[in-house]
């Protein structure tokens, strides 16, 4: 496994100085966000898709450190009913992506609205009353799938093989069952960008997951959740109290080892092998309480601790 970093997690520092922490840090690489729900600090799509001068300089950048592009991270949500900036983000990340020989796109799946005279996205999380079964037909049949359908072949037409969809809560693809049904009607250029700490919130196990996920895990990002049992024996882990209040949420994402200890990542990292994935752990800080740099380094030591690094060389003797 490669061990890096989301460039968000260190969005209030410059470019360079991101960068060269990330090589102090010993990591492989920084996965760099580009548009959406982040406002890009270290990277400009326009200027990127237009100037292979600039693209030039940004892949020096990272060369010259001795570190490589995780992927690009167009994180948001591109089937917003009132906002196709969104949408048309991911679709220049792609080029960008595939300009610069970058060949994984991290992304979500999209929430549309639940009717076409909706305006506001819509999630549905249970079965009844029976209208929720006309808004997801509606979602998936009319919007989502042709929506990947021609992310699809914009992938296909500038060389980037996987678009890594992570299962994230107010998505229509949040969690195994639905990322894999995305896949069965997309095809093989849909993955899983598997981020524990959602599964957490939404009640699932993150180790399953990654078995089940099996040739579907094309991407892991590193972020872990505070569960905060005596909020949540009231409030139940449906939370949408400030993200910025910890002590007052029943969940809340939290510095690696804070939430979950090292064994649990130890764990992880192993489930993950056993599915066969070997790539690349990013670490996603998200955590209000801790200084930014504090806790990357924090999540750093943690997972140099715990995740396998070198190729496995046991084979049973010749007896």
């Amino acid at each position: 496994m490669k061990l890096g970093f989301v460039s968000d997690s260190l969005g209030s520092l410059p470019f360079e100085e991101m960068l060269d922490h990330a090589a102090r840090l010993g990591c492989d690489g920084v996965e760099v966000n580009t548009c959406g729900w982040s406002t890009a600090p270290h990277f400009d799509l326009a200027a990127m898709l237009e100037s292979a001068d600039k693209r030039t300089a940004f892949r020096s950048a990272f060369e010259s450190r001795g570190l490589k592009v995780i992927s690009l991270n167009a994180n948001g949500n591109p089937l917003h009913p009132t906002d196709p900036k969104q949408g048309e983000g991911l679709k220049d990340t792609i080029r960008v992506a595939g300009a610069l020989g970058i060949k994984t796109v991290c992304t979500m799946s999209g929430l549309p609205a639940g009717s076409p005279s909706d305006s506001m996205p819509n999630w549905v999380v249970s079965s009844w009353p029976p209208e929720t079964q006309t808004i997801l037909h509606y979602q998936w049949e009319q919007k989502l799938n042709p929506f990947w359908t021609e992310i699809a072949a914009l992938c296909a037409e500038h060389g980037v093989d996987r678009i890594a969809l992570e299962l994230h809560g107010n998505q229509c693809v949040y969690n195994v069952p639905s990322l894999l049904k995305l896949r069965e009607a997309i095809g093989p250029v849909i993955g899983a960008n598997l981020d524990p700490s959602h599964l957490f919130w939404m009640g699932a196990d993150p180790l399953v997951a990654a078995e089940a996920l099996g040739p579907a895990l094309y991407h892991v990002h590193a972020k872990d959740t505070l569960l905060n049992a005596p909020v949540q024996a009231t409030t139940s882990l449906l939370e949408n109290g400030s993200l910025m209040d910890i002590p007052a949420r029943s969940w809340s994402y939290i510095t690696l080892g804070f939430g979950h200890g090292e064994e649990w990542w130890r764990q992880f990292c192993y489930r993950c092998l056993m599915a066969g994935y070997d790539g690349w752990l990013s670490i996603e800080h998200e955590d209000v309480l801790l200084n930014s740099l504090e806790g990357l380094e924090k999540s750093v030591a943690l997972l140099k601790a715990v995740m396998p690094s070198a190729p496995s060389d046991f084979k049973p003797q010749d007896i």
